[in-house]
């Protein structure tokens, strides 16, 4: 916990040299600070040589640390917990249901707390060692201020309970005498221990009096000649009037009760009973709630906030949640005396005791080192129904505020971004914008990773980003000439101009190596190939290929024709569609029809028609062609002459 109590860290910049540098720093997109080094001074003379530097610093460092993403990821699924079970119980009373989320939570942090502290005792790093030490004191403050939250905001304990919940809390925290008590129990005759006394008074401070019965026992034994004393003093711990859980008695009982056994515990100190042993007496004199007695054992109680539950336990039990602020005050200034001033958990733990829930969150949020706590705790509260009178200190929702911050801090991190759009998800007045925002930052280095966000937007219909993503995986498949995952990935944007481009690169493609790539996915095209028109030549033509593998000539040839007619090859591809009519052509069976042929004919005119006698001729290979294509068409036609008419004939 002494992490909320140093100073504000002074950041160094590795590298930068106040004498001869400028430092200049702005936020970044992704919840970074980039601070750049400007030089001033030019040359060797006055400066050194003149060079530049970037330097990137982290605003939320915590999500980095390895041994915190237990903390993230499990808390993640209990939030999402409470926002669903918000949805099915609205309306109903469900306080039971808000302490055990507390709880979780709570159980959570404390587990991250146990491994961070085997973390430090299995390290060799000084370094290492220091920062899992600086993370377990603050993830026990982080306990101890929610544990108390726990206790005052959501259980919102009455008077009674109030004060046995706030022994738990002290008995939780202060974990020095479990130590202490091993330490005496193990030895052979721990009324001799140095620690003894010790032990029988933190019991007695905490309120745990059957185990300082059980330990003053082993003195009585041990000293016969005080028997007496030893049993009046059993018998005070033992009468002890408490508050029940229950409702067996009212507070009225009560105060009657502890009444008469503090007036029996005062009779017995006025007529000095324990004077002659001046332990006992001080033990006496705490059982009345003497706060001068009580201050004394200061070294063993070590916080202001022990010294006010063990204050309430011996003078005011069934004290008020509303009066806690007088008592918390006057504790406060009793213990420190006037030597030292409030730390940042003190005040966070007043502010708490003041029922002061904005300031509680407003000084977490200076003194802890993540927005997980603020964000998860104002959202537990806000459905506790706690925050309805503070929004207007945000401008809008506290809540989501805090859950908008923490989320952003997520998405810097390369898989916790996933953690973050749950809570984008949650927060419905901006949490839809920030996604945006944030989503079009993460880098898609990998296909997997960008069919991953590809389905959160698709899911949440972002189409502008779903757009861009597949524009972008387009565009790094096209550089890397992976033309199917290229197309795909146009086809998924439903981007008709990159499509239209891709479609010509597997048609230069087939030109330059004569036979496609990515078959399955031409093959599999589907509606999608009415995307672009180049698109939808590029489906057919294979289609064409297709049926001539398949010797299924007549439909080949009526596919083709329609290509060329429709005008949906291109005309710098005609020539391959002509060329690939070859075969055909030349085929025993006429596949042709005189009609047919004449369109051939007509469509091989239309190409050659408008080049000049230069541009006909300088390509002997494409004047070749042509001629072939003359022949064959000729060829075909008396065929289909003679055919018809002997068809006609008979």
């Amino acid at each position: 916990m002494e992490e909320l109590d140093a100073e504000p860290p002074v950041m160094v910049v590795p590298g930068a040299d106040p004498s001869l540098r400028q430092l200049c720093f702005a936020w970044g997109p992704a919840e970074m600070l980039v601070c750049e080094t400007l030089f001033g001074r030019k040359g060797t003379a006055e400066g050194g040589p003149s060079s530049s530097h970037v330097f990137v610093v982290r605003k939320d460092q915590d999500i980095y640390i390895q041994t915190l993403r237990k903390l993230f990821n499990e808390s993640h699924g209990i939030f999402l917990g409470l926002q669903r079970s918000e949805e099915e119980l609205a309306g109903k009373p469900r306080k039971a249901q808000l302490v055990q989320v507390s709880k979780n939570y709570r159980s959570v942090i404390r587990a991250c707390m146990e491994d961070m502290h085997q973390a430090a005792i299995s390290t060799r790093e000084p370094a290492l060692q220091s920062q899992y030490s600086t993370q377990v004191s603050i993830l026990s403050a982080m306990e101890l201020i929610w544990n108390l939250c726990e206790i005052l905001f959501v259980e919102a304990a009455a008077a009674g309970p109030l004060l046995l919940r706030l022994l738990d809390w002290v008995r939780l925290h202060v974990c020095d005498v479990d130590n202490m008590v091993r330490e005496v129990l193990s030895s052979e005759q721990p009324s001799k221990h140095k620690l003894f006394w010790n032990v029988v008074d933190i019991f007695v401070l905490q309120g745990r009096m059957d185990e300082a019965r059980h330990l003053l026992s082993k003195e009585a034994t041990a000293n016969p000649t005080s028997g007496n004393m030893y049993k009046i003093l059993d018998d005070l711990m033992k009468k002890m009037p408490v508050p029940s859980l229950g409702n067996t008695q009212t507070l009225t009982e009560m105060e009657l009760k502890w009444q008469h056994w503090h007036e029996e515990c005062q009779r017995y100190l006025q007529d000095g009973t324990f004077a002659s042993d001046s332990r006992m007496e001080s033990i006496c004199k705490i059982l009345l709630g003497d706060e001068d007695a009580i201050l004394e054992k200061k070294e063993l109680m070590t916080t202001w906030y022990h010294f006010l539950v063990t204050r309430l336990l011996y003078s005011h039990p069934t004290v008020k949640p509303m009066e806690l602020r007088f008592y918390a005050q006057s504790s406060l200034d009793l213990f420190l005396g006037g030597e030292s001033s409030p730390e940042p958990l003190d005040t966070i733990l007043m502010a708490a005791f003041e029922f002061e829930i904005h300031q509680v969150i407003k000084e977490c949020s200076i003194a802890l080192s993540n927005w997980w706590f603020v964000a998860h705790l104002t959202d537990l509260l806000d459905h506790c129904k706690l925050l309805q009178s503070h929004n207007l200190y945000f401008g809008s929702n506290m809540r989501e505020f805090l859950l908008l911050e923490y989320a952003s801090g997520l998405f810097s991190h390369h898989s916790l971004w996933q953690l973050g759009v749950d809570y984008f998800d949650h927060c419905p007045e901006y949490g839809r914008v920030y996604l945006e925002l944030h989503i079009e930052r993460i880098p898609l280095n990998t296909e997997q990773k960008a069919l991953k966000v590809l389905r959160i937007c698709e899911q949440r219909q972002m189409h502008e980003q779903v757009r861009s993503i597949c524009k972008i995986m387009a565009m790094k498949a096209l550089r890397n000439n992976r033309l199917g995952s290229a197309l795909s990935w146009s086809i998924r944007a439903k981007d008709a101009a990159f499509a239209t481009l891709i479609s010509d690169r597997f048609l230069k493609d087939y030109c330059e190596r004569g036979s496609f790539s990515d078959l399955d996915l031409i093959d599999n095209l589907g509606p999608s190939m009415l995307l672009s028109d180049r698109l939808t030549f590029l489906g057919k033509y294979r289609e064409f290929h297709r049926l001539y593998g398949e010797q299924r000539f007549t439909e080949a040839a009526r596919l083709l024709l329609m290509l060329m007619t429709a005008h949906i090859a291109p005309c710098s591809f005609w020539m391959t569609l002509l060329t690939d009519a070859l075969p055909l052509l030349e085929q025993k069976e006429v596949i042709f029809s005189a009609e047919q042929t004449y369109e051939l004919m007509r469509c091989l005119e239309d190409l050659t028609v408008g080049k000049s006698e230069k541009q006909k001729f300088q390509d002997d290979n494409e004047t070749t062609k042509v001629e072939m294509l003359r022949l064959a068409l000729a060829r075909n036609l008396a065929r289909v002459i003679v055919k018809e008419g002997t068809l006609e004939g008979s």
